[in-house]
């Protein structure tokens, strides 16, 4: 099922749409998927005029959602179309930034087993399970910029 939703992923226009119509505000600030598989996510944020702050950097608000998007289409493809049908919920985020971001930051994660792991034991179990993803954003240097831990719950969902 994994591979059905990476298509929906890198379908530009079905991505686009989905972003427009469930999170504006990352359809706004230019928010993208560059890569996924079932391992990894890498999602971009610019810095634009949409995405900027008084300090000319990127806000660090844009910064989280795009930490987020990297570690939520992994839940996302994790979750896609099972049986008994799962739902997700961020229930922590913490964020350390390190550098100012003044360019493309690029953050990714690379705990899609684990995450996979979490939503097969909140199936298998019927209980909510939690699983805490890290993303690490970079600038086109290779410089770590900021970091996030993000806490996301999975519970299935009882017809």
């Amino acid at each position: 099922m994994f591979n059905k939703f990476i298509e929906l992923i890198n379908n530009p226009i079905k991505f686009r749409f989905f972003l427009l119509t469930k999170l504006p505000a990352a359809f706004f600030s230019g928010v993208q998927v560059k890569f996924v598989d079932e391992e990894k996510c890498i999602a971009v944020i610019p810095y634009k005029w949409f995405s900027t702050n008084p300090f000319r950097s990127t806000y660090f608000a844009c910064l989280a959602m795009a930490a987020e998007l990297s570690t939520g289409v992994l839940a996302m493809g994790h979750t896609y179309k099972q049986d008994p049908a799962v739902s997700m919920l961020v229930l922590k985020i913490e964020g350390t930034f390190l550098k100012k971001a003044t360019g493309i930051t690029a953050f990714t994660c690379n705990d899609g087993s684990k995450i996979k792991a979490a939503v097969q034991e909140a199936i298998t179990s019927g209980k909510g399970t939690s699983f805490t993803a890290y993303s690490q954003g970079e600038n086109k240097e290779g410089e770590t910029v900021a970091a996030f831990n993000i806490t996301w719950s999975f519970k299935t969902r009882i017809s």
